[in-house]
């Protein structure tokens, strides 16, 4: 299954666990429902500015969002990184969106983590 189908089926099940409709996620993280739509049906993906947006209004870290639901070994799931790097290679603007997720998702763990050290618990 591919990326963006596999992360639009993760992001259906847990606002429907949340009990919101897509409506209801749209107004919350400030898209259009259609945006949304196509994001759960994996024809498009969500942008970097609004990553955070869904983690807040479905109250998830990035490790439950972009949890496997399938254990992967570690060479599978580096053989994937880079067939979507081969894929994008040719194509700035699409290395810049990989890029902003990596390090979005970097920055948003090691922030989690310090306030975890300093006995906060984030949201």
């Amino acid at each position: 299954m591919d990326f963006k189908k596999s992360f639009g089926e993760k992001l259906k099940r847990l606002r429907k666990n949340k009990n919101l409709t897509q409506e209801q996620l749209a107004e919350m993280i400030d898209i259009d429902p259609r945006n949304l739509s196509r994001i759960e049906v994996g024809s498009s993906f969500v942008k970097a500015e609004t990553l955070e947006k869904i983690l807040k209004a479905l109250d998830v870290t990035t490790e439950q969002l972009f949890a496997n639901d399938h254990i992967q070994t570690s060479g599978e799931l580096l053989q994937d990184i880079d067939k979507f790097l081969n894929l994008a290679k040719n194509n700035p603007k699409k290395l810049e969106k990989i890029h902003k997720l990596i390090r979005f998702i970097v920055h948003y763990n090691q922030a989690n983590h310090i306030l975890i050290l300093c006995g906060h618990h984030p949201r």
